[in-house]
């Protein structure tokens, strides 16, 4: 196999041959969704754990697993509290004076329009779930195809994570 960089990982780990970036988006998964550290995802691919650590800064793997920790329905339940508390607030004010302050106000728009933008968007977690389950559907189908467009979804995500 002259040419081509083929790496072997350890015995009970993953049978099969690893090529580049099957192997780098098989640690990418290990580390972002199994939850493994730099080290043990080392372990597990064959790679030194000074790639791991290179891929992970390079591909933004340790934000892209801190988004996956805060489902987008933990985030929803904590800003509803919060908006929950801030109307408790002025309503327990002396009637008559029972209406937000300009700082209140903006709160409340500001946590308003999060919960609509949470509400109707997909969060990185449910982004990423969804590509693997489409890649994994693909893969059997059409190798090259599902390479591809891992790429492009990898593209996707970190542009999704800028924002």
């Amino acid at each position: 196999m002259r040419g081509q960089k083929v790496s072997f990982v350890k015995k009970g780990t993953m049978s099969a041959e690893l090529k580049g970036n099957q192997l780098k988006e098989w640690a990418k998964l290990l580390f972002v969704t199994e939850r493994l550290s730099q080290k043990e995802v080392a372990e597990k691919t064959g790679k030194s754990t000074v790639t791991i650590c290179k891929w992970v800064k390079e591909g933004e793997w340790e934000r892209l697993k801190q988004s996956m920790l805060v489902t987008r329905e933990a985030q929803l339940s904590r800003m509803y509290l919060q908006l929950d508390e801030l109307n408790t607030s002025i309503m327990s004010k002396a009637e008559g004076t029972r209406f937000p302050t300009s700082k209140e106000a903006d709160t409340i728009s500001k946590l308003a329009n999060a919960i609509k933008t949470l509400e109707s968007e997909a969060s990185i977690a449910d982004i990423v779930e969804v590509s693997k389950r489409l890649l994994s559907w693909l893969r059997p189908i059409d190798p090259t195809k599902a390479k591809d467009l891992a790429m492009i979804i990898d593209d996707f995500i970190k542009e999704a994570l800028k924002k």
